[in-house]
């Protein structure tokens, strides 16, 4: 099993709903992350999503696009990020990390070291799951397998307009969980419709196995109990980091813990 899937399983046994911040790695600052992991875990957060900087990210907002610039101007690709993983489970080997980016960074990654380079080197780091976005199911039962091997799920991105035919392509290869983006377009676009996130839940559930987690849109504690009366899981990325973005170093740990620690009374509320 999993660290995801054990993860998932002990909050369902304690009757919670998993937290899962996003934060791009190497942003603010590029030796920040790890610090900045292990204060969100203390803060209450189950699962971390670590994004992975790349020059053309088509699913995100202006605020994640910005925050990934300003990683790469710092030096920041895959392999620095999964230095950052391996870091962070030198005091953590609980809490599962989620790599959350693009497909060019991962082909670039094998180009240069070899076919299955990344899946080896993830696995060693200590990465637990992997959403590339711009992966279709379809094409990714190889990947997918091979991740199980190394003890890694394949998370993918369902939408208000995925078919039928679309949760079940991915619910053929999914595992870990299935992120369900609540609205159409970007990340950190429009307001959140928690009645079509509660109507649309259940027709996912008629395809897809294995918890559900949902994103896009929720900006505070309010939005987050909303949603975790629905979900399994309540994915934060953007508020995050446009609390960051200015600060100076000192103040990033602490302003993100405060934030989640709300987030956390309200989800356990």
């Amino acid at each position: 099993m999993s660290r995801i899937a054990a993860t998932f399983d002990q909050l369902t046994l304690a009757g919670r709903k998993a937290l899962i911040p996003y934060v791009t790695a190497g942003f603010p600052f590029a030796d920040i992350t790890p610090a900045l992991m292990h204060g969100m875990v203390e803060a209450g957060a189950d699962v971390i999503e670590l994004g992975v900087p790349f020059s053309d990210p088509m699913a995100d907002g202006i605020v994640i696009q910005k925050a990934g610039e300003k990683a790469l101007s710092l030096g920041i690709g895959l392999v620095q990020v999964l230095a950052m993983v391996a870091e962070f489970r030198k005091k953590d080997s609980v809490t599962p990390v989620v790599l959350m980016g693009y497909a060019n960074p991962v082909e670039r990654y094998d180009q240069l070291r070899g076919a299955g380079a990344f899946v080896r080197d993830a696995s060693a780091a200590g990465v637990d799951g992997v959403l590339v976005v711009d992966y279709p199911p379809e094409e990714c039962e190889a990947f997918a397998a091979d991740l199980r091997r190394h003890g890694m799920d394949l998370i993918f991105l369902l939408a208000p307009t995925s078919t039928p035919e679309r949760m079940q392509q991915v619910a053929r290869v999914a595992s870990g969980y299935v992120y369900y983006v609540s609205l159409k377009g970007v990340t950190g676009a429009g307001t959140l419709d928690t009645a079509a996130v509660e109507a649309m839940l259940p027709k996912i559930r008629e395809h897809v196995h294995i918890p559900v987690g949902v994103g896009f849109g929720i900006r505070d504690a309010q939005t987050a109990q909303a949603i975790g009366k629905v979900a399994d899981a309540v994915v934060i990325g953007t508020r995050i980091i446009q609390l960051i973005e200015t600060q100076p170093h000192e103040k990033v740990v602490p302003i993100v813990s405060d934030f989640l620690r709300g987030v956390r009374k309200a989800l356990d509320a």
